[in-house]
């Protein structure tokens, strides 16, 4: 089993958004017997909210189930319990790091590094555009899949 934990600032709106996609996307290819995926924050502002209103809409809006989520912090003990953790962008990646101390199994990426153009996921709390946030965590989630395909994990 693969075990993905997604990582953003809060846990309210990226990282949610890509745990649900992920879980649909796995689903539906009859793949949801091989991950444990779920979802964190590196900051404790939002520790206890729901999914931002934003992204449910958008899950809602393409048919992803957005469950009853609530935001939690990412701990140290994640890195053993994770065979990858994946943050949104470059500042949740050094945030990831001094949770989780070294990354010495080389476990922590950005989401949108398994793709052909690496880049951050912008924040939809500041942009305000979860289109794009949607589009770029489908894409970097078709990109793990096929990441894993390619190494033989799935």
């Amino acid at each position: 089993m693969i075990k993905i934990l997604f990582i953003c600032h809060g846990n309210i709106c990226r990282s949610p958004m890509a745990e649900y996609v992920m879980k649909d996307m796995v689903g539906k290819r009859g793949l949801s017997n091989c991950f444990y995926i779920d979802s964190a924050a590196t900051s404790t502002e939002e520790i206890g909210n729901r999914v931002h209103h934003g992204t449910r809409a958008k899950l809602k809006e393409v048919g992803v189930y957005c469950g009853d989520h609530r935001a939690k912090k990412m701990k140290r003990a994640d890195y053993e319990d994770y065979d990858y953790l994946i943050g949104m962008d470059t500042w949740n990646i050094r945030n990831m790091h001094q949770i989780a101390g070294k990354d010495p199994q080389k476990k922590i990426y950005r989401l949108l590094d398994f793709g052909s153009a690496p880049r951050d996921i912008a924040d939809p709390w500041y942009t305000g555009n979860f289109d794009e946030t949607y589009d770029d965590v489908v894409e970097g989630c078709e990109a793990f899949l096929d990441f894993a395909a390619e190494q033989g994990l799935i």
